[in-house]
């Protein structure tokens, strides 16, 4: 019986798909990293701050990875990279950012 168990919950795990893990792992990031402090809790952004919002953004996954590991000229906070990020972090927010609507 035990077994048994243990192989259905091996099938769960496997079944269940590695975007919704990546963008659990990317929301508890975002809230870590406190992105949420300017672009909002639902990521709704907040124009006085003159931070965009994240929900419904055309940006794709890497293009997002790159604004946050290497910043960009003229963006006020992001000009630089995010500190303390790496790639694979930086990835797991931009999935979970494209899952915002």
């Amino acid at each position: 019986m035990k077994s048994i168990c243990s192989i259905v919950i091996a099938v769960m795990l496997v079944a269940v798909p590695l975007s919704l893990w990546a963008a659990e792992d990317g929301a508890s990031l975002l809230k870590s990293k406190n992105c949420l402090a300017c672009h909002g809790e639902k990521g709704e952004g907040n124009p006085a701050m003159k931070a965009p919002a994240l929900k419904g953004t055309k940006l794709t996954v890497e293009k997002i990875v790159a604004f946050l590991t290497k910043g960009e000229k003229g963006k006020g906070f992001h000009e630089n990279a995010v500190d303390d990020l790496s790639a694979e972090q930086a990835k797991l927010i931009a999935s979970h950012i494209k899952t915002l609507k």
